[in-house]
């Protein structure tokens, strides 16, 4: 039986490694992320301003399309990525480390959050890529403004994700906590976006109008 949208949050939570040393890894706090993010962010900032030399409205101009960037990159990873599963067993695995033991213990505090290993790995990979295609169109300086503010919009949202979670919701965001929760009780299809519903509204995976006017509990 499937929960009421808003409640009966599942407890417990998932092991993902079998070895002690990979699971701790697996694990965070609010503290952590926001100490080794915090830093690498204020480093690229760093690296933007007084090595690169950008001035500080290009910087600015970059951070916050970095920022709304983010908002398309959330749902494109969740929709194509995170969801992305097949018949063969490593996909299934795949699946189940970056979504999976999510939607299966949606309120295990530890992993609400992407722990730094994991996290900083993803980050350079994206950076990397990103840098790429700032060198592909020959404006390489400008991939330093652009990804701090990608990297602060992906900061942000997993904290309004770790909210949605274990938090009743503000009274200017029970339709936001909502969406969440029907994308995890009854429409996991539908409803990619987490900090905001602007591109499920783009890309048609809005839930049904008539479950979005529920109440949240």
């Amino acid at each position: 039986m499937k929960p009421e949208v808003g409640t009966n949050f599942k407890e417990g939570q998932a092991q993902i490694f079998s070895n002690s040393f990979l699971e701790r890894l697996t694990k965070t706090s609010p503290v952590a992320n926001i100490v080794v993010y915090g830093l690498v962010i204020m480093g690229l900032v760093y690296v933007a301003l007084f090595v690169r030399a950008l001035p500080l409205v290009y910087f600015g101009a970059l951070f916050l399309g970095g920022l709304f960037f983010w908002t398309f990159a959330e749902y494109i990873l969740h929709r194509y990525v995170f969801h992305w599963v097949t018949e063969a067993k490593w996909s299934q695995r795949f699946h189940f480390i970056m979504h999976g033991a999510h939607h299966h213990f949606p309120k295990d505090e530890q992993r609400l959050l992407m722990p730094p290993v994991p996290g900083l790995i993803l980050a350079s990979l994206l950076f990397a890529f990103f840098y790429f295609m700032f060198w592909l169109a020959g404006i390489t300086n400008l991939v330093f403004g652009f990804f701090p503010g990608f990297f602060v919009g992906y900061l942000l949202y997993s904290f309004v994700h770790r909210a949605m979670h274990i938090k009743r919701p503000p009274k200017k965001f029970k339709k936001l906590w909502l969406h969440h929760s029907l994308h995890h009780y009854q429409y996991p299809n539908k409803a990619f976006g987490v900090s905001n519903t602007f591109w499920d509204r783009v890309f048609g995976t809005m839930p049904p109008k008539a479950n979005r006017q529920n109440k949240t509990a």
